[in-house]
């Protein structure tokens, strides 16, 4: 291998590696979500966590608030345990 095969398979490498840092910064900046960001956007969200209790490693308790209503979720071991819906008390 000659000094000019080893240079070119060096910028050959750099700028592969160039594009693969142009293309992370770019998906950071203008990645998912990026339209929830743009000026002028106001599209509220309709869903957050309003709080997490960890019960132990395998399962916690998740407060969601959903359309102004509260729901109180159970996750653990891969799957969603919901407790049946309450009729609130008059």
């Amino acid at each position: 291998m000659d000094a000019m095969t080893l240079a070119r398979a060096t910028f050959a490498l750099l700028f592969t590696l160039g594009l693969i840092g142009i293309a992370a910064v770019l998906l950071r900046r203008f990645g998912p979500g990026a339209t929830l960001r743009l000026p002028g956007s106001t599209r509220e969200r309709r869903m957050k966590v309003l709080e997490t209790l960890v019960l132990d490693p395998a399962r916690r308790l998740v407060l969601v608030e959903c359309d102004g209503e509260s729901r109180l979720l159970m996750l653990g071991e891969g799957r969603e345990l919901s407790p049946p819906a309450r009729k609130p008390e008059a």
